[in-house]
């Protein structure tokens, strides 16, 4: 059986930031134009800035996802403002996809792809 020759694979960077209609009441402690950004599997806020552990348990879910390729016709692929958990905030956090990463399966995890697949 042929070994792996390239174990890479890509995803996106993602960029999450708040956006609500002008002059909204905010309850999530949010500004607009806060972000933070999703680049393999690590996490980086601005410095001096927060996030609410709720909005980021709003989101979280849907991030491996959106680092992926989707088909165009997939929800994925097309919706991108996730709504803030407080039903009385108006704020959003959207998902923004950046360049592509190219990562390596050998340097991300302890477990060797099977010996039967090429790519």
């Amino acid at each position: 059986m042929a070994a792996v020759s390239d174990d890479s694979f890509e995803l996106y960077d993602l960029r999450i930031e708040v956006v609500a209609p002008v002059g909204a009441k905010l309850y999530c402690g949010a500004k607009v134009g806060d972000y933070f950004e999703l680049k393999g599997e690590m996490l980086y806020l601005p410095p001096g800035q927060g996030i609410s552990i709720y909005s980021l348990a709003s989101v979280l879910p849907l991030l491996a996802a959106k680092q992926r390729e989707t088909h165009p016709h997939d929800w994925m692929s097309t919706d991108a403002e996730i709504a803030c958990p407080d039903p009385n905030c108006p704020s959003r956090l959207r998902i923004i996809r950046g360049a592509k990463r190219r990562f390596r399966h050998s340097e991300t995890t302890a477990v060797a792809l099977p010996k039967d697949k090429t790519v």
